[in-house]
């Protein structure tokens, strides 16, 4: 498993609060960059009044911080594009029956 996957797999460990669904797999995640040992992670809420907006955005950070393999962890909260349910992947639409 590279890097990447490790990443990907521990964020699917997080669930929004709200909606049964992983926040990979609702989209919410909008790109992961690593450089070496350092990662770079643009993600969104699915909306700005969240109410996990304070401790999801850390939760995320805090659990990628602890894979070996990294060393930094930049977290960036977007909110363009703003996210919407065609982000979702399918096995997220299916589990919400959209």
């Amino acid at each position: 498993m590279n890097l990447k996957e490790k990443i990907i797999s521990e964020i699917k460990k997080i669930y929004d609060p709200e909606i049964p669904v992983n926040i990979y797999e609702l989209g919410l995640i909008y790109d992961i960059l690593i450089k070496e040992k350092d990662v770079a992670i643009k993600m969104t809420l699915t909306t700005p009044n969240c109410p996990v907006a304070e401790s999801l955005p850390k939760e995320v950070k805090d659990c990628i911080s602890q894979i070996k393999e990294v060393k930094n962890v930049d977290l960036q909260l977007v909110w363009d594009p703003p996210w919407d349910k065609s982000m979702m992947s399918e096995a997220a639409k299916l589990e919400l029956n959209l």
